[in-house]
C-alpha cells in the first residue's frame, strides 16, 4: 500500500497541514487580547475558537473542585409520611452502621427493619406491603432524586458562566463538580448547594412587551428615554415582526450610538451582528429580532449583543416594574430561505412576580397520550399539585385562558404553553414534545423544583489559577527538556538517521496536540507527563528500526535491501508493545477518572500518532532517499 514516494509525501502533507489548522486556533486564542476577545464574544463569533481549542485541566487552569453525596437518611425521613421515635431510632442506627462500614444505606436499613420487626408500611404509603418492595421503592426514589439533582446542578453552573464545566455522577449517590477558571469559590458553592426554584409565570401583554422595544429602539436611534407607545393588532398574540432581510453589521455602528458600547475596539476588528437591513436605520433593537413560531427569537450570534443592551441602565427604566426578561432554556433550529439553518433563542417578557411556584408540585412523570385523545401515541409529560397548589393553579388558570404561561427553572424558560381552558384539580400535561427523551427531561426539570433530600460537599479542592499557570510553566520546561535530550542522544548515537527519527519525534508532539484539540480533549498535568511518556515511546520504535538497520548492513546487504529488511522485521515488535500499551491507555479511558483519564487521553493519542511517524514517515523519507540514489553508505 502507498508503494510511490509522491502519494506517500502527499499523504504526509496533508496530514500536517490538517494538524498546524487544528492547532492554529488554540494559538490564535491563547495570544488574543482581551479586548479582541470582549469584541468576538460580542459578535457572538468566540464560540468559534473555543469549540476548537484545547481545553485546560482544573489543574492547569486553577478553579474548583467539589465532590457532592446526596444525603439519603434526609431523603428516606422527608419521604415518611409517618414519623415516631422507633423511626428516628432505625434510621439513626442505620445512619451510624453504614457511615461506619461503609456499606450499602438501604441494604443496612432493610437489614435493621428486619431485625427489629419494624412494617415498614405504616410509615409510607403507596409503596407497597412488603418491607422489601417499600426499600425497593425507596432506592428507585433515591436513583431519581440523583437524576434531578444532576439537572438543578448542571442548570444553575450554566447559569453561572463557568466554560465546559465537568459534571458527572460518581458511583451511586455522589456528584464531582469541576469548574475550571472560577475566581469566586464562596459563591459557586452556594449555587451548587443551593435548592432550585421552579416558577410559572404569566407573559405580559404583547402591546407592552411592545411599547419596551419602540422605546428601546427610540433610545439607541436618539439617546433620549422616553416611553414609546406602539399600537398592537387587536387579534395579536405577541410582538409582530415581518419577515427579515438579513444583513451583517459593525456591533460598533449598532452600540456606539449611545453609551450601551463598551470601550471602542479597533475599527479592523471583525465584529458584527445580524440585522434585518429594513429595520436597521429606524429600529436598531427591533432588527437584532425575528419572528419565531410567534415567539420573539434572537439570533443565536445576536444574543451577547441583546443582553449588554437589556442590561444597560438606561434600558433596564424602560423595562415596565412589574416584569422582567429571561431567555430560553435551548436554542432553536430553523431552516431559513437560503436553506441555511439558523439557531434562535427565545426571549419572553414575563410578570416578575409568578403566578405559582414550583414547590407545590409532587409529581411528575413522562407518557404517551392514550388512545382517542388528541395527544393519542405522542410523548407528553403529565403533572399534579398537592391541594394548595392546585386552587392557585385553578385561579391561575381560569382567569388567564388564551394566554400564555412560562415553565421556568433557575431563571431559565423550557417553554410558553397557551392555556387552554381552566385547570381545577391541580394536574395536567404539557404536549408538542419532540419525543419521549425530551419529555423525560421535562417531567426531570418540573419535579426538580422540590428536591427531596439536600446534598452534602464531602470533598473540595480549590486550585488557583498562579498554580495553574505554574503548572503549565514546569510541565512545558520538562516536556521540553525530555524532547532535548532524547533529541541529542539519537544524533549522536544514529547521525543523519537520528535527524530523521527527530524530525518524526516533533510532528508526533504536533500530530498529538492537534488531534486533542480536533476532539476538544482536556490537556491535564498527568496528561503532560503522558506526552513526555509518549517522546520515549516514539523513538523506541525508531530504535528498534535502526539497530535492525544496522545489523542487515553488518550482514552485506545493501543499504535499500537493509532498509527494507529492518523495517519489515521491527514492524512485528512495534506493533506488539505498541497495541498492549494502547489497550492499557483505553482502559484506562473508559473507567479511570480525573488525572487517570488525563494521562491516558494524551498517551493513547501520542502512541497512535508515533506509529504513523515512526513507521510511516521516516519510511518515505528513506525510500525517497534511495530512489534518487544508489547509497552505498548510510549514516546510521
Amino acid at each position: 500500500m502507498f508503494k510511490k514516494t509522491n502519494i506517500r509525501f502527499i499523504i504526509i502533507g496533508v496530514a500536517v497541514v490538517l494538524a498546524l489548522y487544528s492547532l492554529y486556533w488554540t494559538f490564535a486564542y491563547n495570544l488574543m487580547s482581551p479586548a479582541k476577545m470582549e469584541s468576538l464574544k460580542t459578535a457572538g463569533n468566540l464560540d468559534k475558537y473555543e469549540s476548537r481549542i484545547i481545553r485546560l485541566g482544573l489543574d492547569l487552569q486553577g478553579g474548583m473542585h467539589v465532590v457532592l453525596e446526596l444525603n439519603l437518611p434526609k431523603l428516606v425521613e422527608t419521604i415518611a409520611s409517618n414519623k415516631t421515635s422507633e423511626f428516628y431510632t432505625i434510621l439513626q442506627a442505620t445512619t451510624q452502621e453504614a457511615k461506619a462500614t461503609n456499606e450499602d444505606f438501604f441494604s443496612v436499613f432493610e437489614r435493621n427493619v428486619e431485625k427489629n420487626n419494624f412494617r415498614l408500611v405504616r410509615y409510607f404509603t403507596n409503596r407497597g406491603y412488603k418491607n422489601s418492595d417499600i426499600v425497593q421503592s425507596l432506592k428507585d426514589e433515591s436513583k431519581d432524586a440523583m437524576r434531578r439533582a444532576l439537572e438543578i446542578i448542571r442548570n444553575r453552573v450554566d447559569q453561572f458562566g463557568v466554560s465546559e464545566p465537568t459534571i458527572q455522577k460518581a458511583g451511586e449517590y455522589r456528584i464531582i463538580v469541576e469548574l475550571a477558571g472560577i475566581q469566586d469559590a464562596a459563591r459557586a458553592r452556594q449555587l451548587i448547594q443551593s435548592t432550585a426554584l421552579m416558577e410559572f409565570n404569566l407573559l405580559k401583554e404583547p402591546e407592552v412587551t411592545q411599547s419596551f422595544i419602540a422605546s428601546v429602539d427610540n433610545y439607541l436611534k436618539t439617546g433620549k428615554t422616553d416611553i414609546v407607545k406602539e399600537a398592537v393588532a387587536a387579534n395579536d398574540s405577541t410582538v409582530a415582526f415581518k419577515e427579515s432581510k438579513d444583513k451583517s453589521v459593525s456591533v460598533n455602528e449598532l452600540l456606539g450610538r449611545t453609551s450601551v458600547g463598551t470601550s471602542k475596539q479597533s475599527e479592523t476588528t471583525d465584529s458584527s451582528v445580524i440585522v434585518d437591513e429594513a429595520m436597521f436605520a429606524d429600529k436598531p433593537f427591533s432588527s437584532l429580532l425575528r419572528n419565531v413560531n410567534g415567539m420573539i427569537g434572537v439570533p443565536e450570534r445576536n444574543v451577547f449583543a441583546v443582553k449588554k443592551i437589556l442590561g444597560n441602565p438606561a434600558v433596564d427604566k424602560l423595562r415596565p416594574y412589574d416584569s422582567k426578561f429571561l431567555w430560553s432554556a435551548k436554542p432553536e433550529k430553523m431552516t431559513m430561505q437560503d436553506g441555511k439553518t439558523e439557531s434562535f433563542y427565545i426571549l419572553y417578557h414575563l410578570n416578575n412576580e409568578a403566578g405559582l411556584q414550583g414547590k407545590y408540585i409532587t409529581k411528575a412523570s413522562a407518557t404517551v397520550g392514550g388512545a382517542g385523545a388528541q395527544t393519542a401515541g405522542q410523548p407528553i409529560v403529565n403533572f399534579g399539585m398537592n391541594n394548595e397548589g392546585a386552587k392557585i393553579f385553578s385561579r391561575l388558570t381560569g382567569s388567564n385562558i388564551g394566554k400564555r404561561l412560562a415553565i421556568v427553572l433557575d431563571e431559565k424558560v423550557y417553554m410558553a404553553p397557551s392555556i387552554r381552558s381552566k385547570i381545577p384539580n391541580g394536574s395536567g400535561y404539557i404536549e408538542g414534545l419532540e419525543d419521549m427523551n425530551e419529555a423525560k427531561n421535562i417531567a426531570i426539570v418540573l419535579r426538580a423544583g422540590a428536591l427531596p433530600a439536600q446534598v452534602d460537599v464531602i470533598e473540595e479542592r480549590t486550585i488557583g489559577p498562579s498554580l495553574g499557570k505554574d503548572s503549565i510553566v514546569i510541565g512545558t520546561q520538562i516536556g521540553a527538556l525530555a524532547l532535548l535530550i532524547v533529541m541529542i542522544f539519537m544524533f549522536f548515537y544514529y547521525r543523519n538517521s537520528g535527524l530523521l527519527a527527530n524530525m518524526a519525534l516533533i510532528l508526533n508532539m504536533i500530530f498529538t496536540m492537534a488531534i486533542m484539540a480536533m476532539l476538544r480533549a482536556t490537556l491535564t498535568l498527568p496528561g503532560i507527563a503522558g506526552l513526555v511518556l509518549t517522546i520515549g515511546m516514539a523513538v523506541d520504535a525508531n530504535v528498534l528500526i535502526f539497530e535492525r538497520i544496522r545489523e542487515e548492513l553488518e550482514r552485506g546487504k545493501t543499504v535499500k535491501a537493509a532498509i527494507e529488511t529492518g523495517y519489515s522485521r521491527a514492524l512485528s515488535a512495534i506493533l506488539d508493545s505498541n497495541i498492549t500499551t494502547l489497550l492499557t491507555a483505553l482502559i484506562l479511558m473508559q473507567f479511570g477518572t480525573g488525572p487517570v483519564k488525563g494521562f491516558a487521553v494524551t498517551l493513547f493519542w501520542g502512541i497512535t500518532s508515533s506509529m504513523f511517524t515512526a513507521i510511516f514517515v521516516t519510511r518515505t523519507f528513506y525510500n525517497w532517499r534511495t530512489d534518487r540514489h544508489v547509497l552505498k553508505t548510510l549514516s546510521i
